[in-house]
C-alpha cells in the first residue's frame, strides 16, 4: 500500500486500483483552509491523470469528524480582498473532487457540515456510519452553500427538500439522513471507511474505460430532456464500444474467465 502526501493536510493511499483520498487535518476537524483546499485540488489533479486509479474513496483521519467545512477561524482574519482572492482556491477544491473522472465514494462519520458535506455531495456515492451528522448550515453564519451545495443537494433529494434543509440550516443525524437520501448506505459505527473501500473494490473490478464513460454519461445527461440525454449516452457508448476493454470483456465472458482490463 503506497502513500503520497500533498501538502500538510492531504494524503493519498493506494489499495490496488482504489485510491484513498484522506483529509488529514485532525487538529481542526479537517476544516478547509486555503492550504488544505490547494492540496485537495492538487491531489485530485494527480488522481484524474492516473489511469491506474479506477475508484477514489474520500476519507477522514479524524475520529469524530469527516469535515466541518470552511475554516472560519482563518476566514475571521480576512479582509474582503482576502476573501475574494481565496474564492477561486476553495472553489477549485470542491470542483476538483466533483470532476474526478472515475467513480468516487465518500466515507462519512461524525460531522460532515457545510463544505464538508459539500465534499461528500461531490462524490457519486456516500457511505455513512451511525455517528454521522450532516447539514448545510451556511445561512446561519451569513453566507450560502458555496461549494456546490445549492446545486448538488436538490439533484439528490429534490428542490423542496433541499430548500428546507438549506433555509433551516439544521443538522441531520444519520438515520434521518439515510431516510431522506442524503447518504446512500448506512453502516455500523466505525465501519464507514471499511465499507466504502469494500464497495470501491467491487466497483474497481469492472472496466476502467466503462466506469469513466458511464460516469461521464450520468453526469452530462442529468437534467437534459430524454432525447438529448440519449445522445449523451450514445456518445459515451462509442468511446467504449471500440476499446480494448470492450474486446477483453466480451472475450473473458465467452471464455468464462476473469477479465484482464487493458484500460484503454
Amino acid at each position: 500500500m503506497g502513500e503520497e502526501r500533498f501538502g500538510e493536510f492531504v494524503l493519498v493511499r493506494r489499495h490496488g486500483h482504489v485510491a484513498e483520498l484522506v483529509m488529514d487535518r485532525p487538529g481542526a476537524m479537517n476544516a478547509v483552509s486555503t492550504e488544505m483546499a490547494r492540496s485537495l485540488a492538487g491531489a485530485c489533479a494527480a488522481l484524474a491523470a492516473d489511469a491506474d486509479a479506477r475508484v477514489v474513496v474520500l476519507t477522514s483521519s479524524h475520529e469524530r469528524a469527516f469535515c466541518v467545512g470552511a475554516d472560519l477561524k482563518e476566514r475571521n482574519s480576512f479582509s474582503d480582498a482576502d476573501l475574494r482572492r481565496q474564492r477561486p482556491v476553495t472553489r477549485g477544491a470542491y470542483t476538483a473532487v466533483l470532476e474526478l473522472p472515475m467513480p468516487t465514494v465518500a466515507a462519512v462519520h461524525g460531522f460532515a457540515l457545510g463544505g464538508g458535506f459539500e465534499l461528500a455531495l461531490s462524490c457519486d456515492l456516500i457511505v455513512a456510519d451511525r455517528t454521522a451528522v450532516v447539514g448545510l448550515p451556511e445561512v446561519s453564519v451569513g453566507v450560502i452553500p458555496g461549494g456546490g451545495g445549492t446545486q448538488l443537494l436538490p439533484r439528490r433529494v429534490g428542490a423542496a427538500r433541499a430548500a428546507e434543509l438549506i433555509f433551516s440550516a439544521r443538522r441531520v443525524e444519520a438515520a434521518e439522513a439515510a431516510g431522506l437520501g442524503l447518504v446512500d448506505r448506512l453502516v455500523d459505527e466505525g465501519r464507514d471507511r471499511e465499507e466504502a473501500l469494500a464497495l470501491a473494490t467491487g466497483i474497481a473490478a469492472n472496466s476502467p474505460v466503462g466506469l469513466r464513460a458511464a460516469k461521464r454519461a450520468l453526469r452530462l445527461g442529468h437534467g437534459l430532456d430524454l432525447r438529448a440525454g440519449l445522445e449523451v449516452e450514445d456518445a459515451a457508448w462509442r468511446t467504449v464500444a471500440f476499446s480494448g476493454d470492450r474486446a477483453e470483456g466480451v472475450a473473458a465472458f465467452n471464455e468464462k474467465r476473469k477479465p484482464q482490463w487493458p484500460g484503454e
